[in-house]
């Protein structure tokens, strides 16, 4: 293995270091690309997703991710309940409230 390895470091002469910090810094840049472009656009939508279920009360009108309206019933730790005629009432995971009206 060393002897595959040495003739490679050879042939690169001085360049070889210049190229390793190239490709370091490439990668770098792509990480950054990644974090500022899809991560972080991500975890802020994911926060204020969380803030807009912390904050449903009784008698909020909202809309399911399933494109169902309704008004809010009932508030709990996990489950929500919705009204959503005069005589039917569901009982979902808060998690499906897409938008408070």
């Amino acid at each position: 293995m060393l002897n595959f390895i040495h003739p490679v470091i050879a042939q690169g002469g001085a360049g070889g270091n210049s190229g390793l910090i190239m490709n370091l810094v490439f990668i770098g840049g792509l990480i950054a690309v990644f974090y500022f472009f899809m991560i972080r656009p991500q975890q802020k939508r994911a926060k204020e997703h969380q803030n807009l279920l912390n904050s449903l009360n009784k008698g909020d009108k909202v809309v399911t991710s399933s494109g169902i309206y309704a008004t809010v019933v009932e508030v709990e730790e996990k489950t929500i309940t919705l009204q959503i005629s005069d005589n039917t009432k569901v009982k979902f995971d808060k998690s499906v409230v897409q938008a408070k009206l």
